[in-house]
């Protein structure tokens, strides 16, 4: 952007500022102005406008001095970023001050005068500002004259304030999100091609909100656990929340408010793309986090929901008000921001990003559809983009590629993919991405018909392996002892392989040549086929011993869920069984929890904090008695001492869940002591962290408690979802508290997109036929049009666990065919 600024130059010796005038009449310059003399100076035009570089070191390209006490003006770019009390954008020091209308006499007083000033920005000096005329899109400030100073400290600064607000007394808890936006903004201007429009950004953190976060122009609105980060009591995970969601947030003040969507039909323009941003961003601030990696953990999301019969297309159809709130899942989010990066995977990233920055410059200020963005993205990069791309956003579904090989040809073959096990008939423009043996080389094809095959020779340029030995390549790596399809999971599908190349990969997982994101993906398609009957659960638990020295964040997190998700139905199709599989559970998971142990290591990385945690968690869970015992231990001392070290932030949610794994109605210490931790804290994630804990007890009477609990005054409206996740044991329990509670919580949280939490929550886990009847007749009972949607889905869910439950009868020989569960 640009602004200009009017100098009256005095006639006076002053080496400080880069301008000089000697005895002989010469205006001079530090840099590599010309010296012009007084005569040819009077000559010269009256004004001159030139560029005056944002290079901090100096002002290089100024080649005129006007004679004394005449103006001129300089037209300054300046980067529209800043923070409070701190502004990141050009300043004028030291020996690249300039005077600004300074009167003929040395150092004394001086006014300053800036014209063609952006009128969105915020213009800064010394003095404060006296005048401020707007003339337009622009506009000229004038401040009060100056007492005598050194001329080597007047400056200049036009930027964007950027400012956090929170409740008196937690203002430094603000401090890493005005760090994260700041940096976030400048990274916006660079990779959109167009600045932050608005002279300011305000962000408030507001403890009574009902949505994650909101990007109301210039003023964003979050939840305190969105905004807010406290070294002391905020774990890692906070630390990322808090970053994922500025960045998202910030997003769309280009992407949603900036350019903004035309109708409903194309929210996943904002929400997809705000989504998928805010992991470009995060990825850029905090490298080692990994985000790439992690962002599988939202395609999961989108794939798990989109596998629904009950799902619903990216552009979807809306015909009433009521259907919007539903609209806000993960299809719009997750699989909008899966799908854009697949695309820019097929695209490449420089002509992705260059046409994403020339639709935003088209459409800034208006409205857009889906079409505009293909068309831009089409222009940019000269695909096809419009022919691939509808058959992702324009139907609802995606497929499950099976790959098999035969006579040395590997056969590919599509069809959509339903967790029911049901046939769709849906059909993509598939972008198949391979590599075999390693990573050194990858192909790649497009898969525009049901089905087709490809000689591996010609295809891959080498051969199959005859054994299974997962061995890599052979010296002259014409044999291939594993293929992976889709590389690193960037394409938003599934894929099944045939028996020996699934054997080759399970063996590569074991010898560690596979990524991150290829373990997860193989680890997650697999737990999906074998949910849709595809895949029988005992070469699933096969596959699952494989990851028993996984160490990934990531990897160990799928692992986990799927792990509880398996317990769960194991506990329902042959309840004496649970305990076995549980000793197998804690058996994949010990090797992980003893390298990272129970103490938090100097040094060590963001992402073992986090999976230290979720690891301990899932032994508690798993009833591992040492891990349970030391929980309490520590959980005890942190009662008696709030600030002991023995309970990081990371660790207490660990804890609460070990100490409610004891709780039964006639020993109810741990859960007195844990609303006690509740009602002391002012801290919104601390007591998000208890209410998360408390449902997962075994105890059906405490649970019911629980829930009470979260219809009281003590809980806020926004928070009481976090108390829904309960047990196994509490389904039932839970499901006769919805029904004796409906009309109140229809009554206090039936306007907004809460009260589909709880159907979701409660009903989803449910899992016989004869629950889906209750229901259905229930819901017939007490309709209501803000849930429709995600009643469907959960019904649909409850069908799909009767059905995993139903064929799973032959537990009892999977189970004794197990590794042993101690490592």
């Amino acid at each position: 952007m640009m602004f200009t600024v009017y100098i009256r130059v005095p006639p006076c010796f002053c080496g400080a500022c880069g301008f000089q005038q000697n005895r002989e009449g010469h205006f001079l310059s530090s840099r590599r102005t010309p010296q012009l003399t007084l005569e040819e100076i009077k000559k010269s035009n009256t004004r001159s406008t030139h560029a005056l570089s944002t290079d901090l070191g100096g002002l290089d390209r100024v080649p005129a001095l006007r004679p004394p006490d005449s103006e001129f003006q300089v037209d300054v770019a300046m980067p529209s970023v800043g923070m409070v009390n701190h502004y990141t954008c050009l300043s004028l020091a030291h020996d690249v001050t300039v005077y600004i209308r300074v009167p003929p006499c040395f150092c004394g007083a001086c006014g300053f005068q800036q014209k063609h000033v952006p009128s969105e920005l915020v213009a800064l000096s010394n003095m404060p500002v006296s005048e401020e005329k707007v003339n337009g899109p622009f506009k000229t400030v004038s401040y009060l004259e100056t007492p005598i100073m050194s001329t080597y400290l007047v400056a200049i600064v036009v930027g964007v304030k950027v400012r956090v607000y929170c409740q008196v007394g937690k203002e430094s808890q603000g401090k890493f999100a005005l760090e994260v936006a700041v940096k976030t903004l400048e990274l916006y201007r660079e990779y959109f091609g167009v600045p932050y429009p608005l002279p300011k950004l305000d962000m408030v953190a507001i403890p009574d909100f009902s949505a994650g976060a909101m990007e109301n122009y210039g003023l964003v609105t979050y939840r305190e656990t969105a905004l807010l980060f406290d070294d002391q009591h905020s774990s890692a995970s906070s630390k990322q929340n808090v970053t994922i969601t500025v960045a998202h947030e910030l997003a769309h003040q280009w992407l949603g408010n900036l350019v903004t969507m035309e109708w409903w039909t194309d929210l996943w323009l904002n929400e997809g793309f705000a989504t998928w941003v805010s992991y470009l961003a995060t990825e850029s601030l905090f490298p080692e986090w990994k985000m790439w990696t992690q962002f599988l953990d939202e395609s999961t999301e989108g794939l798990r929901l989109d596998g629904l019969e009950e799902s619903h297309p990216i552009e979807v159809e809306i015909n009433h008000a009521a259907e919007v709130d539903e609209i806000f899942d993960a299809i719009s989010y997750t699989k909008g921001a899966s799908v854009i990066r697949m695309l820019q995977n097929y695209l490449g990233a420089e002509p992705f990003q260059r046409s994403l920055a020339a639709y935003i410059k088209k459409h800034a200020y208006s409205n857009a559809k889906t079409e505009d963005l293909w068309a831009a993205l089409e222009e940019g990069s000269g695909e096809p983009v419009n022919k691939l791309m509808n058959s992702w956003t324009q139907q609802k579904g995606y497929p499950v590629v099976s790959v098999e090989v035969k006579d040395q040809n590997l056969k590919f073959e599509q069809t959509q993919f339903l967790s029911s096990g049901s046939q769709g008939n849906g059909e993509w423009i598939v972008p198949i991405t391979s590599c075999c043996s390693s990573y050194d080389v990858r192909k790649s094809f497009l898969l525009k018909t049901k089905s087709e095959i490809l000689d591996i020779k010609e295809f891959l340029g080498c051969s199959i392996a005859k054994t299974e030995s997962g061995s890599s390549c052979n010296k002259n790596n014409t044999v291939c002892s594993w293929i992976k399809i889709n590389v690193d999971q960037a394409g938003f599908y599934r894929v099944k392989y045939d028996e020996k190349l699934a054997a080759t990969l399970r063996n590569a997982i074991q010898n560690k040549y596979l990524s991150a994101t290829d373990k997860f993906g193989i680890l997650d398609d697999s737990y999906a086929l074998s949910m849709a009957r595809q895949l029988s659960f005992a070469s699933l638990l096969t596959l699952l011993a494989a990851y028993k020295e996984e160490l990934d964040y990531t990897v160990l997190s799928n692992l986990i869920s799927i792990s509880r998700k398996l317990a769960r139905i194991t506990a329902d199709a042959v309840p004496k069984l649970l305990d076995l599989m549980n000793q197998f559970f804690i058996g994949l998971l010990q090797y992980s929890a003893e390298k990272l142990g129970w103490q938090p290591k100097p040094g060590e990385s963001h992402l073992d904090a986090m999976l230290r945690g979720k690891i301990l968690t899932t032994l508690a869970l798993f009833g591992h008695e040492p891990t349970i015992n030391e929980a309490s231990r520590r959980f005890h001392a942190y009662i008696d001492d709030r600030n002991t070290p023995l309970l990081p932030p990371d660790l207490r949610k660990t804890a609460y869940v070990a100490v409610m794994q004891g709780v039964t109605q006639s020993n109810r210490a741990g859960y007195d002591s844990l609303l006690r931790v509740y009602r002391e804290s002012d801290q919104s994630e601390e007591r998000n962290r208890v209410l998360g804990s408390l449902a997962s007890c075994p105890d059906p009477d405490i649970i019911l408690e629980v829930l009470n609990f979260l219809l009281t005054s003590e809980v806020r409206n926004q928070d009481a979802i976090f108390g829904l996740a309960v047990s196994s044991n509490g389904r039932e329990t839970a499901w006769t508290w919805l029904k004796d509670n409906w009309v109140q919580i229809s009554k206090t949280w039936g306007s907004g997109f809460l009260i589909t939490r709880f159907v979701s929550a409660i009903v989803s886990p449910l899992a016989s036929f004869e629950k889906v009847k209750e229901v259905e007749e229930f819901f017939k009972a007490h309709p209501n049009p803000a849930i429709t949607r995600t009643l469907k889905q959960s019904i649909e869910h409850v069908q799909i666990n009767a059905k995993w439950v139903q064929g799973e009868k032959d537990l009892p020989e999977v189970l004794k065919e197990l590794p042993s569960s101690k490592y």
